[in-house]
């Protein structure tokens, strides 16, 4: 894998949902995923796949969840048990805390944000697509928040839409190791071009031969 695999203009990286419920200590989403978070340093490595990102000249879109409202699926017909979960917790809270960017990882001038998703897919719904389309992008890099829901589902979609996937295996976290190790052991290989650690992103990025 080099940066041949990455060519400029046509890649750009998938930041999901770096809310402040989710990357802060004190975030109500924190707890869920802290353990495997810790586990991978998914902090640090956010950071270094940004850097690394930003220094290249690479886009950065950020891929928001929608943002929770007192009355969100009032009348739905069908919300899943996810969504009815989120109705009861909030998190992401419209005007809230939770629904900040988390400080480090916040959209920096040029960033381009989507349209928040309500489900799991950051495509479903959102201008995701176009976006990526009108930028003439055709590779994407995944990483942010959760490994096997949000993150997976966007992957999914980008593959069925033509994209070329990378996923960065410890620049996300999951409720539990089973379930991190589904999403990139099990699901990934049925759908990701490239599955990768942080450190072997930065190597194609950077043109790093691997020892």
């Amino acid at each position: 894998m080099s940066m041949q695999a990455y060519p400029a203009g046509r890649t750009a990286l998938l930041l999901i949902d770096p809310y402040n419920d989710f990357l802060a200590e004190e975030g109500k989403l924190w707890p869920l995923v802290a353990e495997v978070a810790r586990h991978v340093h998914l902090h640090l490595r956010l950071e270094a796949v940004l850097s690394c990102i930003r220094q290249a000249g690479l886009p950065v879109f950020i891929v928001p969840h929608h943002r929770s409202e007192p009355d969100d699926f009032k009348g739905w017909d069908h919300p899943t048990p996810y969504q009815l979960g989120a109705a009861r917790l909030q998190p992401f809270a419209r005007g809230g805390w939770g629904g900040q960017w988390h400080p480090d990882f916040a959209p920096q001038p040029g960033d381009i944000i989507v349209s928040e998703h309500w489900g799991s897919s950051g495509f479903a719904n959102t201008d995701l697509d176009y976006l990526l389309k009108q930028h003439r992008i055709s590779h994407v890099i995944l990483v942010g928040l959760i490994a096997n829901t949000c993150v997976e589902a966007t992957g999914r979609c980008a593959a069925e839409l033509g994209y070329h996937v990378t996923l960065v295996r410890d620049a996300t976290a999951a409720a539990s190791a089973a379930a991190m190790h589904a999403a990139h052991e099990i699901n990934a290989p049925t759908y990701a071009h490239a599955i990768l650690t942080t450190e072997g992103l930065l190597d194609a990025l950077t043109g790093r031969a691997r020892s």
